[in-house]
């Protein structure tokens, strides 16, 4: 599992005095308001941000971060990655996982054929939908349904699946 997980990437800076907008990639944007510090992916390792002050902005959020008061000091991390540690990840309810956790997990039909490995999660507002790519190369869409996703395994990476009619065509 990984370690770290991302809640948002900056995408530019705000303004002059150092601010940046943040593309957020957590369910709940809001929940920047309750971190007192990200981690930033420099790319060659991880700087500490302290959060100074959060604002929403359309699709965005606008973080200001201590010790950071001008445009020079910041633009040179647009498009990286904030991260938070485990610890600090928001609470998971029962059959709930991050994204992260199941991308690479092996995928097996209930006739216990396997079907390939879990790609990618689209995330279409009904429902997800799992991006499987076949031992043939071949890549399959899979709604995230009961009817057809029976369980998930995190900790083996493991997900079992029922091919409704018409998936595999």
């Amino acid at each position: 599992m990984e370690q770290f997980l991302r809640v948002g990437v900056i995408s530019t800076v705000h303004g002059v005095h150092g601010e940046v907008k943040v593309f957020p990639t957590t369910d709940d944007p809001r929940r920047f308001l309750d971190l007192k510090e990200v981690l930033l992916d420099t790319g060659r390792g991880h700087l500490t941000l302290e959060i100074k002050n959060v604002k929403f902005f359309k699709k965005f959020v606008i973080i200001k971060f201590k010790d950071y008061d001008k445009i020079e000091d910041i633009e040179k991390y647009k498009g990286k990655d904030l991260l938070v540690s485990r610890e600090h990840a928001v609470a998971l309810e029962e059959d709930e996982y991050f994204i992260c956790d199941v991308i690479g997990a092996k995928v097996i039909t209930d006739t216990e054929d396997e079907l390939g490995i879990l790609k990618d999660v689209l995330q279409t507002g009904a429902n997800d939908v799992y991006i499987v790519e076949t031992k043939a190369g071949k890549e399959v869409l899979l709604p995230v349904i009961k009817e057809c996703v029976l369980s998930i395994d995190v900790e083996n990476k493991v997900v079992l699946v029922h091919i409704m009619p018409g998936l595999l065509d």
